[in-house]
């Protein structure tokens, strides 16, 4: 389909999410690949990773932008050519986009019941106010999950640990948004985040 949704949170900041309902070929057809774009598509295992990579290059055109415009850094960041900042990212059916002038981050997750397992893995301070009695229990972990998904993102740091380093103050789903902090190195930052649900996933952006 085309484009799902498009959010505008500041004059310099704009979100795409692209519902993936095509056909591998459908998405392939339309798009320009540069080799090493395209050898890594034809590499990929899953048609499901090939048809989220490719949706992600019908987002750029949505920007404005095509594959070439796109490259990324030695820590796996991409970047843009024209200096504006990215940030990508792909799950099962969605796939999403923000670019902005400031440095941001951005995930997307579906939700499910399984996130309950590993959060002692990704959480510490966030027990102290969620429990696993609230019946949105599972929705609440995984904003946490994708906020401090896109804070790694955004941070683009080797080491940072998302139990070590990173924080999400508390926060009501129908607030949709909150406060999430970086304490690495002895260097705090503070990132408001922005996050929605839709059709069992979750989606969270941040931004500085």
């Amino acid at each position: 389909m085309p484009l799902y949704k498009t959010l505008n949170p500041s004059a310099q900041t704009s979100v795409k999410i692209w519902k993936i309902t095509e056909s591998y070929q459908e998405l392939f057809q339309p798009v320009n690949l540069k080799p090493e774009s395209l050898q890594r598509v034809q590499n990929m295992k899953s048609e499901l990773h090939q048809r989220g990579f490719l949706s992600v290059r019908h987002l750029l055109a949505e920007f404005g932008y095509t594959d070439e415009d796109l490259f990324y850094d030695e820590n796996g960041k991409p970047h843009l050519k024209d200096g504006k900042h990215i940030s990508i990212t792909h799950s099962f059916t969605f796939s999403a986009v923000v670019v902005s002038d400031d440095v941001v981050g951005i995930d997307i997750e579906k939700q499910r019941e399984k996130i309950g397992v590993i959060a002692h893995k990704f959480m510490d301070y966030e027990f102290k106010y969620l429990k696993n009695t609230e019946a949105d229990y599972i929705n609440k972990l995984t904003v946490i999950w994708c906020v401090k998904e896109s804070l790694y993102k955004l941070f683009a740091t080797p080491g940072l640990s998302f139990l070590q380093h990173t924080l999400v103050i508390p926060f009501m789903m129908n607030d949709g948004e909150t406060t999430a902090w970086i304490d690495y190195k002895n260097k705090k930052s503070r990132y408001h985040v922005a996050f929605l649900e839709f059709e069992g996933f979750t989606c969270a952006y941040t931004l500085p």
